[in-house]
């Protein structure tokens, strides 16, 4: 088994009596894509932030390379919160420059990574914009160049594909993908679990600021109930009603999509539908990681929210909101990491919750 780059052992955090994060331990290994997924206020952003020292937890330890993560270690880090971390009156070339002798880069070397980043992540016509005057995808991109330009060791990453368009995500997934290959960690989350499913090697799965899974989908699929898919081209449309441990989810033509309880007997079920006639096809399948999700959060016995929904307005909260200088809310101020803290506005004075 690959060593551990990043552990979270034993994290907890709480505001007033909530408890955001509740002995919170995973570990991400090198050149791993770790897909980080749960609802809103699931804590999975709090978690993040104690991960890069924005947040100090009340109890536990976030680990690199088997160390306790440190100021010098961090500042191996690449962040990139889901509000705007970015200087709205900045050009977009400029503020990367800016970012990468922020972390440590002499200037030429910042020249040179803002290029690179600028046109793999296909921004190089928009280096002399204003970052205010980009599209909202395309100011996602520069959040990820801005957590790449000091070339991190370890890729921490909240929501990177909210608000793209199919061809940015295709492209953000290539650039994480190619992180991974070069054994940089990359842990990310999102509510497109289709996506998640598709890129990650592991799956965390985060409800009521506790990890309740974790690992491939094929792992989280092992105690999951089983499911079917009979082509019985003769059969009538109630020709599994009455199987013992099945449901029928859906029907299309012929084919029909059974769910199999535990102890449910699928040679029963064969048998059923030879009874009707030829059968064409009888294909044990892999639920996707959607109705994994779902189904490992109802048995926490936490209400379950939609992955999917987000705040009231459609996009995160402070989503681009600006102070009358024009930079961002908290623009200038610094976490231990060097970035600013822009890079994320932190929840330490909200007292019922940082989460969203």
């Amino acid at each position: 088994m690959a060593v551990p780059a990043l552990e979270v052992d034993g994290v907890r955090k709480s505001y007033g009596r909530r408890r955001a994060v509740d002995d919170m331990t995973f570990d991400i290994r090198a050149g791993e894509l770790f897909g980080f997924v749960g609802s809103n206020g699931a804590g999975k952003t709090t978690t993040m932030r104690i991960i890069l020292g924005v947040l100090t937890p009340d109890a536990g330890e976030v680990r690199w390379l088997g160390r306790p993560v440190d100021f010098a270690a961090r500042r191996q880090f690449g962040y990139m919160p889901e509000e705007r971390g970015l200087y709205p009156r900045m050009k977009v070339g400029e503020h990367l420059r800016y970012l990468g002798e922020l972390h440590g880069l002499s200037p030429a070397a910042a020249r040179a990574a803002a290029g690179r980043w600028t046109e793999r992540l296909e921004l190089s016509s928009y280096a002399s914009e204003e970052v205010q005057n980009l599209s909202l995808g395309n100011q996602q991109r520069v959040q990820l160049a801005a957590a790449l330009v000091h070339g991190p060791k370890a890729l921490v990453l909240d929501e990177p594909f909210s608000g793209l368009d199919p061809v940015a995500v295709d492209v953000m997934r290539d650039v994480l993908a190619e992180r991974a290959a070069d054994g940089v960690p990359v842990m990310f989350s999102s509510h497109q679990l289709s996506l998640v499913e598709r890129v990650c090697d592991r799956v965390g799965i985060v409800d009521g600021g506790r990890l309740i899974a974790c690992g491939t989908v094929e792992e989280l699929s092992e105690n999951a109930d089983r499911r079917l898919l009979v082509d019985a081209p003769e059969a009538g449309e109630d020709w599994a009603a009455g199987l013992a441990g099945v449901e029928v989810v859906s029907r299309e033509g012929s084919r029909t999509r059974l769910r199999l309880a535990k102890g449910a007997d699928d040679q029963r079920v064969l048998h059923a539908a030879l009874a009707t006639g030829p059968v064409a096809a009888f294909v044990t399948e892999r639920p996707p990681l959607t109705e994994l999700y779902r189904d490992l959060v109802t048995r926490t016995g936490v209400p379950e929210e939609d992955p999917a929904r987000t705040a009231d307005t459609g996009a995160p909260a402070g989503a681009g909101r600006t102070t009358d200088t024009g930079a961002p809310a908290g623009a200038g101020r610094t976490t231990d990491t060097g970035a600013p803290a822009g890079a994320g506005r932190t929840a330490d004075n909200r007292a019922e919750g940082g989460e969203r």
